[in-house]
């Protein structure tokens, strides 16, 4: 059986590790109730804030994103709370559904798939209810390759309405704009695996002292997902409340080290120069984004398949012959689109490499594609 590591991993989650991160795992256990966790996880809490722009507390959740998301309403939303939503895709839609099933009443504002609601939908919302309790936006929808550009604006509304603004920013953060505070977030949530290109396991949480005194105020009847039970730990011990996954902690705490070394800014540059080379050749391939231009994502690139493509046999073939992974559509979108995750460790050797497999598998399934992609993305990058 051949090891996965001799994949290309282009999925929209998890990515590429680097090295460095997937060696940090090797270092000792260590008791978690010692001095040398607290030293460990000090450090993390203070290059998480660097990364989210945050002076807000940071949770650090053993958890896939979704656990992130989950303490998010458990510990925010209480029964009947209305609460804002643009629906847009199949994440989204799972958020909306957990609001209400904890009890809230999602207002959804909703868009066709790729495509984000008008603005101004949102402030007429606020002007039809007058007591809404938070807006929930996901800021990168993961099934569709369409991501929120007006961000700062619902951060600003929120300010306006004295509401909270809860950021789902999974599989975004760490390879597009995010400063939280400046954009008045007061809870951001995400995961290790994505643009951060760590291993799957950890997802940090920023939470505003606004945020942080409700929760501490209005504790939920929960136990592992309790941000209070964190916010004391870390307050009286710099520890968190269950036990961490130690490994993951340490290649987590690695990969922040990678990501400050380029610089944010830098790092940020880079998606979206990878992301135009990819819509540029795929382009020229004759494929079409599936995401509209104004809400385009820089790190999932959903793309709509060519008349007569099969799915699965065009996956495989680059899986099996060109060692390269990428995703299928969800839902309804299941053998339409194709999604390619352009995060974490994205590279020219990355664009190269996958367009070049992408073009060989039509041409070997018997579709005329034009030359010249790989030239006209490299022009970008």
């Amino acid at each position: 059986m051949k090891v996965a590591m001799e994949y290309l991993v282009m999925l929209p989650g998890p990515t590429n590790v680097p090295n460095r991160v997937m060696n940090a795992m090797l270092a000792p256990i260590i008791n978690h109730r010692s001095e040398d966790f607290r030293i460990l996880y000090r450090s993390i809490i203070e290059k998480t804030q660097k990364l989210f722009q945050t002076q807000g507390d940071i949770v650090l959740l053993s958890s896939s994103g979704t656990g992130a998301v989950e303490a998010s309403v458990v510990n925010l939303i209480k029964k009947d709370d209305k609460v804002v939503i643009p629906v847009n895709g199949e994440f989204s839609t799972r958020l909306a559904d957990l609001i209400d099933s904890w009890g809230g009443k999602s207002i959804r504002i909703e868009s066709p798939f790729g495509e984000n609601p008008p603005f101004e939908k949102f402030e007429q919302v606020f002007d039809e209810h007058k007591d809404i309790k938070a807006v929930y936006a996901v800021y990168n929808e993961t099934s569709t390759g369409t991501t929120i550009r007006y961000m700062d604006k619902l951060g600003d509304l929120c300010s306006r309405k004295d509401c909270f603004f809860i950021a789902d920013s999974v599989s975004i953060l760490g390879g597009d704009e995010l400063p939280v505070d400046k954009w008045n977030i007061d809870i951001c949530l995400t995961a290790s695996q994505k643009a951060i290109a760590a291993p799957p396991g950890v997802s940090p949480i920023s939470v505003s002292s606004k945020a942080k005194k409700y929760i501490q105020e209005n504790s939920a009847p929960i136990l592992y997902f309790n941000l209070k039970r964190y916010f004391k730990y870390y307050q009286e011990h710099y520890e968190t409340p269950f036990t961490p996954a130690l490994p993951l902690c340490y290649a987590y705490d690695e990969a922040l080290n990678l990501i400050f070394e380029e610089g944010l800014a830098n790092r940020v540059e880079r998606h979206k120069r990878c992301a135009d080379a990819f819509y540029e050749g795929l382009g020229a391939m004759g494929l079409t984004p599936y995401a509209k231009l104004d809400a385009r994502s820089n790190v999932v690139i959903a793309v709509n398949y060519l008349p007569g493509v099969d799915d699965k046999k065009f996956r495989d073939l680059l899986s099996n012959e060109f060692k390269i992974l990428i995703a299928g559509g969800f839902g309804n979108l299941k053998g339409k689109v194709f999604r390619i995750g352009s995060m974490g460790e994205v590279s020219k050797y990355h664009v190269v490499r996958t367009l070049s497999a992408i073009e060989s598998a039509l041409r070997m399934m018997n579709f005329d594609v034009p030359s010249g992609a790989i030239n006209k993305a490299i022009s970008k990058l």
